[in-house]
């Protein structure tokens, strides 16, 4: 029992060394991840069209 008191006081004085970010900070990664994701995605689609578009030019 006392093993588990140890361990209990150990993880909350490690919880509340945790700096949580504010609403703010995760406003703006979330951003900046959607953004990042926006433009890898519309990069790759349009290299695929002109893949797409090449070797179908190719093929006829």
């Amino acid at each position: 029992m006392n093993r588990l008191r140890n361990y209990y006081a150990s993880a909350k004085s490690e919880l509340l060394k945790v700096i949580f970010p504010i609403k703010e900070q995760i406003r703006s990664a979330y951003l900046s991840v959607f953004i990042v994701v926006t433009v890898i995605t519309l990069f790759l689609a349009l290299i695929d069209g002109i893949m797409s578009l090449s070797l179908s030019s190719i093929i006829n």
